[in-house]
């Protein structure tokens, strides 16, 4: 199994995670314990479970595990949805960042489906 940062979704999807982290950072205060904390904790969970995942013993585990990485990639983007539409900060910012989630989730995909193939293969 490859390592996170062996593979060029893993690199893009921990860039996505500072990306979001900077953004929610100018979040309002209220919302800490709310759409900041779900969004980091969704946008984090794309690349750990990857990672996880690499480590674990099967290539079908590896390929459950990227299947939860683009769930989460899917409720970070929704969470990104929300806060624009919340004017937490401006669209400037967020549809970048949104477009980058939705390039990592074509990207975790293609690695799903590819690990699943190996998986077929056996």
């Amino acid at each position: 199994m490859q390592k996170l940062f062996d593979l060029h979704v893993g690199r893009r999807a921990h860039a996505w995670v500072l990306a979001i982290y900077r953004l929610t950072a100018k979040f309002p205060a209220e919302e800490r314990f709310g759409v900041t904390s779900q969004l980091r904790r969704a946008a984090t969970s794309a690349p750990t479970n990857v990672a996880e995942g690499a480590k674990r013993r099967s290539p079908a585990e590896y390929a459950r595990f990227i299947n939860v990485a683009e769930s989460s990639v899917a409720e970070a983007e929704y969470l990104l949805v929300l806060s624009g539409d919340l004017e937490f900060a401006p669209a400037a910012e967020i549809t970048p960042i949104l477009a980058e989630a939705a390039e990592i989730g074509r990207m975790l995909h293609g690695l799903r489906l590819s690990v699943e193939r190996d998986v077929e293969r056996r």
